[in-house]
């Protein structure tokens, strides 16, 4: 492993709970700074994890129906995020599990098949991404 990544193996285990503290306070306050998808801005199109950094948001501050509304995945992203954070602080290890390959390829197969049926269904008439208007 390179120096780097080892240093922030071990001095880095306080991230994951600052990540989900921002992300928590972004939920309480929406106007603070958060990133836009490219691929969005570019062409129009919602990327497979459009809007789940607000609908982790609304997860971490209890709205889980804004939280699903927003994306489906938000309620299982808040709770492993708070799992990271919790294990992270215990371990003091920035990751304190090993990421098995096949479970990011499930992860990324479910991320793609979510998105494939909402872009789809979104060309039937149906609203499948949330507007941006009231947010």
């Amino acid at each position: 492993m390179p120096r780097f990544l080892r240093r922030l193996q071990h001095a880095g285990w306080l991230l994951p709970a600052s990540f989900t503290g921002y992300l928590w306070l972004k939920g309480l306050h929406p106007g603070l700074p958060g990133w836009t998808c490219p691929l969005r801005a570019l062409s129009g199109i919602p990327c497979p994890t459009c809007f789940l950094t607000r609908a982790t948001s609304a997860a971490l501050t209890g709205q889980l129906r804004d939280s699903i509304r927003w994306h489906a995945f938000g309620p299982a992203v808040a709770a492993g995020l708070l799992i990271w954070s919790l294990l992270s602080i215990q371990r003091r290890e920035l990751l304190p599990f090993r990421l098995r390959p096949e479970s990011l390829a499930w992860t990324a197969a479910a991320l793609l098949t979510y998105w494939a049926l909402r872009l789809g269904l979104s060309f039937t008439g149906l609203q499948t991404f949330p507007s941006l208007a009231g947010s």
